[in-house]
This record gives C-alpha cells, sequence and structure tokens, in this order.
C-alpha cells in the first residue's frame, strides 16, 4: 500500500510542475502580445504620419481642345512631391498606353504645387511655355503637336526618378471630349 501512496503522491506533485510550466509560459505569451500590439501600435503611427509620395493631386475632370472657353481646351494638371526630385508626367489611356508625354526627367520642388497643362494632343513635349495667372502661380505649358487624342477616359501617370523608377497613378481619370 505504501507504494501505490508513493505512486499517487508521485502523481499530483508532477501535475503541479506541469501546472506551474503551463502558468510561466500562458504569462510569457502574454507578455510577447502586449510587445506585439505595442510594437504595431508605434508602426501603424508612424505610417500616418509618413506623406505619400505624391500628394494633393488635382485635375479637370472634364476638357475640350474645341471649347469656346479658353479655360476649358486645356486639361489642367497639378500635384505636390514628398520629395524634391525628378519626374516624367504621361498621359494614358484606359488601356495605359501613353498618349502624351508632358515632361520627361523635370525637376520638381518639395512641397510646392506642381502645375501642368495638355493640349489634347498625342507625342512628347519638345518645349514649354510657362504660364503665369493672375495670382502669380505658375502652369507649365508642354508642347504636345502630334495628332489630336480621340475622345475618352485618361488618366496621369507621374514616374519618380528619385525612388527607383517608381510609378504613381493619378487617382482619378477625366474625360477629353472633341466637339
Amino acid at each position: 500500500m505504501s507504494g501505490v501512496a508513493a505512486g499517487i503522491d508521485g502523481g499530483p506533485a508532477d501535475g503541479a510542475t506541469a501546472g506551474a510550466d503551463a502558468q510561466a509560459l500562458a504569462r510569457i505569451v502574454f507578455a510577447l502580445l502586449v510587445v506585439a500590439c505595442f510594437a504595431a501600435f508605434f508602426v501603424t503611427q508612424r505610417l500616418k504620419h509618413t506623406p505619400t509620395a505624391l500628394q494633393r493631386f488635382e485635375r479637370t475632370p472634364t476638357f475640350s481642345p474645341a471649347s469656346p472657353s479658353p479655360e476649358a481646351r486645356q486639361e489642367k494638371i497639378s500635384f505636390k512631391l514628398s520629395h524634391a526630385e525628378a519626374v516624367t508626367v504621361t498621359v494614358i489611356d484606359t488601356k495605359g498606353n501613353t498618349v502624351a508625354t508632358l515632361v520627361n526627367d523635370y525637376p520638381v520642388a518639395r512641397y510646392k504645387q506642381f502645375s501642368l497643362r495638355w493640349n489634347g494632343r498625342r507625342g512628347t513635349a519638345r518645349s514649354y511655355t510657362v504660364l503665369t495667372s493672375a495670382s502669380g502661380h505658375q502652369s507649365l505649358l508642354p508642347a504636345t503637336r502630334g495628332a489630336p487624342a480621340p475622345a475618352g477616359e485618361y488618366r496621369v501617370r507621374v514616374v519618380l526618378h528619385g525612388q527607383g523608377e517608381r510609378e504613381v497613378l493619378s487617382p482619378w481619370s477625366f474625360t477629353l471630349e472633341r466637339g
């Protein structure tokens, strides 16, 4: 009987050790989860405050080169960059094909609204005219002299050369109307 008692006494002692080990493991796992949550919080906060590469993108929703109004004859495109760098700005069709290259490897200042206009013609601009509004804001008018682009939906693609040729598409399309 004493052998049975020893076995019974030994059983609970082993279970208590296993229970203590499980509690220690649970505490370690809990502590790791708490640390991971705090780390995730700080990473998220950092990402929320990291500016996007292309900011404040603006465009004219619709334009027509044949419009009687001079203001409606060109597509107005503008954006800001979070870092100064050289960019290539193209107009693309719904299939992603380049229709016009407005600027190629053009230096753009950091956090300054960069404004362009597109005349609705295909091709690569070889020269530029700087337009200054009454408020003093400047826009670059690239001279694309190719055939008129067909009516339809278009988007703007900005290639950031300082970020390994990173491409950023405009969040919205615009419509070219022929009239």
